[in-house]
This record gives structure tokens, C-alpha cells and sequence, in this order.
């Protein structure tokens, strides 16, 4: 019942952060710029000419992205959700020769577009310019598979063919936890870097080199065509929107993740939840062998009950005051209870604060198992071992079979070495006889 607890509260959490992006932008990739053109052409079809709609796309020969990204809260109730801006610097250049065979009167139009995730999240449009000439943009990108995002319309006319375009655009986009981009270029770097230390790389290409402190991250990336194969799968995705799935693949990018996910770490207590009630119910037997006293059933079923409330208060503190003090908290809580009640139901408050301590070194032992992802089994299975060398050693010189019959009730006893049962008559029956016999003669 706890875990499932644990489960509904994540899933509330994760379904808190969605609204929160349906409110403000959600996770972004950045696909761009590239050029589109919209051209016209004469076709003969048996002998009947006739002018048919056709689109190019020309993709940039040099890529280069940096990004800032300076991330903060929203908080909704006691949920929280990851969100940033990210000062995005967009520069390379077009090799524009491949467009050489089209002529002025057949062009429609052609624009530069950058395709956005969330054109919500464009927070500030920053100045742009394409060959050293500011431009404006129009929102939209008048392509189908990337609706969202900007387009600024080009003059074909005054465009040099022979001599590369370079475009350098600057804006500010803010996203939730991830930001993606795609290796559009022929060659192309991209480098993110934030004050959050805690980065999860993404997509389909890890950094060549990335820096991680506690001040903050920095991460490069580099591709080329031949890695990519970009040119290919977007021309292929330009020409058939459903196969735009491999293109959706080539990403690079980082997720802002939050470390201290308190659901997470409370899901794996749980996990060690059977191996705390399992050396906590035997440490009873234990008692109850050496002292050679019966526990009830109910005696069992309280302890079991504080135990599982342990990990109850430990979710639900750690909502308000992170998991560490939770946890912290709640060892103190349980142990406390289960070290008076012990100390009562044995009558022995020394031995009700043994217990207590052995149980919080229990708590304290399971929390390094908690810290230590890299090594958790090897330490979980290093103290089975131990604890179960520890009680085969303590009984190894026990009889069971003795110990067994001292814990037998008295009414077993009667029974003769031969094996033959003994009737057990009432004490005072015959004596009890004799006297009524005398007081009536």
C-alpha cells in the first residue's frame, strides 16, 4: 500500500509538471535554419506542357550553436517543475551554387526558417542578421512537418550566388528540463553550458567533452554529414511526413534533471523494506529462543505496523522538507516507538534500548545503501552475509529440539518413556469420595 502511494504522488507530480508546460512551453528542440523555396518548373506530359509546384530545401554547410541556459522553478502546491531561458546563438553559412539552375521568374518564394518545438517559449527575438544585413522574422515556418517557429522572407534577386550566405540569429527561448538540436549543418558544433550542475546528456550523440561541478556544467558536441547522414533523412522527411521518425532521432542536447528526486529514493527504501522486517522479526525470535518466551501474534503485528508507518512518514515528510531530514526523522520516530515498546513487552527497558540502537544502525545502514547507487547491491548483499553469519553463528550451538520442548506446554508432558500414555485423573476425586462416605456412616 505504500509503495502504490509512492507511485500516486510521482505520477501526480509528473501530471503537475504538464500542466505546467501546457501553461508556460514544454520540452524544446530546435530544428534550423535551412532554406526553403517554393519554385515552379515545365513539365511535358504526351506532348502537353504544363507548369507544375515543386519545393527545395537547402541545408547549411557550417553549424554552430551556443547556448546559455539559466535554469529556475515553478512550484504548483508542493510540486515543482525545472524550467529555463536559454540565450541561443545561432551561426554558419549557406553554400547557395545548388540553387543556381533556377531562374528569377520561376521562384515564388524563398525564406530562411527555423523550426521551433514550443513557439511559445520565444521570449525575445534578438538581433539578426543574415549576410551582414538585419532582418525581421515572421512567426510561423509555412512548413507542414515544423509548423511552429519563424521565417524571414529572402529576395532572390539580390542573392549572390556564387558567394556563401552567413546568418547569425539570436533569441531567447525558455523550455522545461530539455533542450535538443538537430546536427542540421554539414559540419556542426554545438556547445550548452548552465549554472545547474546536474545535466543528463540526451540524443542520439554524447558531448566530446563536457566539464560538470558544482558551479555549473559546459558540453560541445560535433557531427558531420557523413555521421549524420542529415541531408538524406531530411530530404526524405521533406518529401513523406511519416518518415520523419529517423529524423527525430538525430538529436543532441541536455536534460536539466533534479538529483534529489525524493519519490525515487523512497521507492528503493521500499525496496529494502522485506530485509528490515525480515532481520527485525528475527532478532524477536531470537528473543523468544534465548528467554524462552512466547510473543503473540499481536506483539508481531504492532512492531509490523510501525515499520511500514516508518516508510509512510518518510514520503510524506519528504514532500516538505527533502529526503535526508525525512528519512533522519523518521528513523528517530520508529525507532523511539519500538525501543519503549519492546523495552515494555520484555520488562527489561535495557534491553528496549538495544534494540533501538541495533535498529537505528539498521536505518543508518540502509540510508548508505540509498546514497551509494553505484555499489547498492554489492552492499546489500555484503550485509545479508553478514547479518546472516552474525544469528548462524549465535545458534550454532543451539538444540532445537530441546529448546522446542522447553517452549511446549505443560499438558504434553504426561506421556511415559515407553511411550505409553498415562490417564491423568483429577487431583482430589478419590479423597474428595472417602469423605463423603465418612460423614455419611
Amino acid at each position: 500500500m505504500v509503495s502504490n502511494l509512492i507511485s500516486e504522488r510521482a505520477d501526480r507530480q509528473q501530471n503537475v509538471r504538464q500542466e505546467i508546460a501546457r501553461s508556460s512551453s514544454g520540452e524544446q528542440r530546435i530544428i534550423g535554419p535551412f532554406i526553403h523555396v517554393n519554385y515552379t518548373e515545365m513539365d511535358t506530359h504526351e506532348g502537353k506542357a504544363y507548369l507544375s509546384e515543386r519545393e527545395a530545401f537547402l541545408l547549411p554547410e557550417t553549424f554552430d550553436m551556443n547556448a546559455n541556459l539559466d535554469s529556475f522553478a515553478k512550484y504548483r502546491g508542493i510540486y515543482q517543475a525545472r524550467l529555463y531561458k536559454a540565450n541561443t546563438q545561432l551561426q554558419g553559412q549557406f553554400d547557395l551554387r545548388p540553387l543556381r539552375h533556377l531562374h528569377l521568374g520561376n521562384v515564388k518564394s524563398i525564406s530562411l526558417v527555423v523550426g521551433i518545438r514550443d513557439s511559445r517559449g520565444l521570449l525575445k527575438l534578438n538581433e539578426m542578421t543574415i549576410g551582414d544585413q538585419p532582418i525581421s522574422v515572421i512567426p510561423g515556418t509555412d512548413v507542414a512537418q515544423f509548423t511552429q517557429g519563424f521565417h524571414t522572407p529572402l529576395n532572390f534577386e539580390q542573392l549572390d550566388i556564387a558567394q556563401p550566405l552567413a546568418f547569425d540569429l539570436n533569441f531567447l527561448l525558455q523550455g522545461m528540463g530539455q533542450l535538443q538540436v538537430t546536427p542540421i549543418g554539414k559540419t556542426t558544433t554545438v556547445e550548452l553550458s548552465s549554472e545547474w550542475p546536474h545535466p543528463s546528456f540526451t540524443g542520439d550523440y554524447l558531448p566530446i567533452s563536457s566539464d560538470i561541478s558544482d558551479a555549473g556544467f559546459t558540453a560541445q558536441w560535433a557531427s558531420n554529414n557523413f555521421s549524420s547522414n542529415i541531408t538524406q533523412l531530411f530530404q526524405r522527411c521533406m518529401a513523406d511526413s511519416s518518415a520523419c521518425y529517423e529524423l527525430e532521432r538525430r538529436q543532441m542536447g541536455v536534460d536539466l534533471i533534479d538529483p534529489v528526486d525524493h519519490y525515487l529514493k523512497s521507492h528503493r527504501a521500499v525496496n529494502y523494506s522485506l530485509l528490515v522486517i525480515t532481520l527485525v522479526f528475527a532478532s524477536f525470535f531470537l528473543l523468544e529462543l534465548f528467554q524462552a518466551r512466547m510473543m503473540h501474534p499481536i506483539q508481531y503485528g504492532f512492531v509490523g505496523l510501525a515499520l511500514a508507518l516508518f516508510y509512510l512518514l518518510l514520503i510524506s515528510l519528504s514532500e516538505h522538507t527533502g529526503f535526508n531530514w525525512a528519512y533522519v526523522i523518521s528513523a528517530l520516530a520508529s525507532t523511539g516507538l519500538l525501543s519503549i515498546y519492546v523495552g515494555g513487552m520484555l520488562k527489561n527497558s535495557q534491553h528496549g534500548v538495544v534494540f533501538g540502537a541495533s535498529l537505528l544502525l539498521l536505518y543508518g545502514l540502509l540510508f548508505g545503501l540509498l546514497l551509494a547507487e553505484s555499489y547498492a547491491l554489492l552492499m546489500g548483499t555484503l550485509l545479508c552475509f553478514a547479518i546472516l553469519s552474525l544469528v548462524m553463528v549465535l545458534t550454532r550451538n543451539v538444540d532445537w529440539y530441546e529448546r522446542s520442548q522447553r517452549m511446549r506446554p505443560s499438558g504434553h508432558d504426561d506421556i511415559k518413556n515407553d511411550d505409553t500414555p498415562v490417564r491423568s485423573e483429577p487431583k482430589g476425586l478419590y479423597q474428595n469420595q472417602d469423605e463423603n462416605e465418612s460423614d455419611a456412616s
